[in-house]
Formats: C-alpha cells, sequence, structure tokens
C-alpha cells in the first residue's frame, strides 16, 4: 500500500450531508483495514465535526464544509474538517464539556469531547468572522479484522 493517500470533498452544510461525511471517510480509511471498532470511532468524530460546523459554524445560513483525510505512514488516519462560519471567539471554553452556545436546542456540548475521546489527536482552529477548522488524527490497527 502506498504510504500516503488523500482524498477531499465538500459540501452544503445542511443536515442531511453528516451521513455522507461518516461514510466518505469511513470509505477511505477501509484501505487501512481497520476494525469494526475503529471505524464507528472514526464516523463517530466526523459525525460530531460536521455537526458542529453545520449547526454552529453557519447557524441556519447555508455555506460549504470541506472535507480532507490522509493516510500517512501505513496506518495514520488524519481528517480535517472546515468552514467559512462565523468562527469560536474562545477555543478553550468551546472545548469544555457541556459548553453549549444553544442550550434551548437541547445541545448536549459534548462534541468535541467526543472527538477527543475516539481520535488520538484533536486540534481545533478558528478566528471569529473566518470559520473553524478541526483536524484529528487516529492511528489504525494495521491489518484488522472484521
Amino acid at each position: 500500500m502506498n504510504q500516503h493517500n488523500e482524498m477531499q470533498t465538500s459540501f452544503l452544510s445542511i443536515a442531511e450531508n453528516e451521513s455522507f461525511a461518516r461514510v466518505v471517510v469511513a470509505a477511505f480509511a477501509v484501505q487501512l483495514r481497520p476494525t469494526v471498532s475503529e471505524i464507528a470511532d472514526i464516523k463517530t468524530a466526523v459525525s460530531e465535526a460536521v455537526t458542529n460546523a453545520i449547526v454552529h459554524g453557519y447557524e441556519g445560513t447555508v455555506g460549504q464544509v470541506i472535507l480532507r483525510a490522509e493516510i500517512h505512514d501505513k496506518n495514520l488516519l488524519t481528517i480535517e474538517v472546515q468552514d467559512q462560519g462565523k468562527g469560536i471567539a474562545d477555543v478553550p471554553q468551546a472545548m469544555e464539556p457541556f459548553y453549549t452556545t444553544h442550550p434551548e436546542q437541547e445541545r448536549s456540548g459534548m462534541g468535541f469531547a467526543v472527538m477527543q475521546t475516539f481520535m488520538d489527536d484533536l486540534y481545533v482552529e478558528s478566528t471569529p468572522g473566518t470559520g473553524t477548522t478541526v483536524r484529528m488524527s487516529k492511528r489504525i490497527r494495521s491489518g484488522g479484522n472484521w
């Protein structure tokens, strides 16, 4: 297998595209032969990142979400979810468990905590008025069994 591979796609920031993003990343990651558990972790983290972009980044407006994934060193998957939405003024505060900007919508405020739990690394870069980029990575156990 190649030591490096990458993919990129973009889609509208509508709720129906959250499942599309999950499937695309899972299909890309299959070449690493992940376990079922590893695929579930990846899909959950991608779902949270894309949902954040849709719900918080664009807040009721429609924009583009850019999804990138790369494979490095035969077993490292990196994923990037980017929006050009409203951005996050205080990233450390936003990453606190249970913090939510929409308590009236019964949001749990656990999106970043979920991403941190299921991925090995998580980095969030955001500028108010410009958008947010979530980068996460997961090392896949080589030769997983389904």
